[in-house]
């Protein structure tokens, strides 16, 4: 099978590798596809930590397909299911995993990307967000997952003000249920704004999803009294400063969205699966741009440089 294997910074090859057969209770899934995270940036960078060459398909774990083999003992799975896949190497032609670590894509679904695991940590982050009708909600960065956010908030009845520095992003979070829309440019502007919105009160609920240091800033301070201040911008590049001065003032609730159990993320995959089915949600429009998996690297830089109109890279695998 053909797999990506980062060999340096920057720097990756298509390898040709075997293709064996999957294991006990695993099951090979033949990939149509595999998103591109926001958390692959800093591994493709190459940090002190980063060890290349990486395994075959390494840092893939968006990935759907059909499975085409099972292993002995696996039972609920069947050669011809189509499913989203919690593996974690599917830069490539095939990838294997348990198989209670895939979730069937229904028909209705057919022939439509579906990338399980963002869709799926969206799901968990607005669960943990606990947001209901009638609440103020900032939301500090439209990207893929804030887009998905603001639809899933302003579905629920809450009142959604986005925030984001570009202004692609800005229409997206329009399209997908913000009331207000405000460029991420002056942080005292911003608060300002928001509190003329607000009443004077700030937000019942914050999410922060950009995964740097002064939108977490703004994000504490656009939070009111006894609010929920959520952290759902993934951080990665070392540590962070608080205000936590204000946090104790105000007396926050401070979630930290990312989950780490694997059952965890497959029910947010399944809760993904139900909304896309049913209609409630169609991540479809913010699959901006689609690159071949010999282009990796060009997806990779394009979610790190994020040209005008991008929001999420797909890799066609197949």
């Amino acid at each position: 099978m053909r797999a990506a294997v980062l060999t340096g910074p920057g720097e990756l090859h298509i390898a040709a590798v075997p293709l064996r057969a999957p294991g006990a209770g695993e099951v090979r899934v033949k990939l149509e596809g595999c998103g591109v995270c926001a958390s692959n940036l800093t591994p493709w960078a190459g940090p002190d930590w980063m060890r290349f060459p990486t395994e075959p398909g390494a840092l893939g774990h968006e990935g759907w397909g059909v499975v085409d083999a099972v292993g002995e003992g696996v039972e609920g799975v069947t050669v011809g299911d189509r499913v989203a896949a919690l593996f974690y190497n599917s830069y490539a032609g095939y990838d294997f995993g348990p198989a209670e670590n895939v979730v069937r894509i229904p028909d209705d679904l057919a022939g439509r990307p579906f990338p399980g695991e963002p869709l799926g940590c969206a799901m968990n982050i607005f669960r943990r967000s606990g947001i209901e009708a009638g609440q103020a909600v900032a939301i500090v960065g439209i990207g893929f997952l804030g887009a998905i956010l603001t639809r899933l908030a302003s579905e629920a009845g809450a009142r959604v003000i986005a925030i984001s520095r570009r202004a692609f992003s800005l229409d997206v979070a329009r399209r997908m249920g913000a009331a207000e829309t405000i460029p991420m440019e002056d942080h005292w502007a911003i608060v300002e704004r928001v509190r003329d919105l607000t009443g004077g009160t700030f937000c019942d609920v914050v999410i922060e999803a950009v995964g740097k240091q002064w939108p977490l800033d703004l994000a504490g301070e656009l939070t009111k009294e006894r609010g929920r201040l959520v952290v759902a911008g993934y951080h990665q590049d070392g540590p962070r400063q608080v205000n936590m001065q204000l946090w104790n003032w105000r007396g926050l609730d401070v979630i930290n969205a990312h989950e780490r159990d694997p059952k965890v993320y497959l029910q947010g995959i399944r809760e993904a699966v139900e909304a896309v089915a049913s209609g409630r949600l169609d991540p479809t429009p913010l699959y901006t741009h689609a690159f071949p998996l010999e282009r990796l690297d060009e997806a990779l830089n394009a979610t790190r440089d994020r040209p005008d109109g991008f929001l999420k890279a797909l890799v066609t695998c197949s």
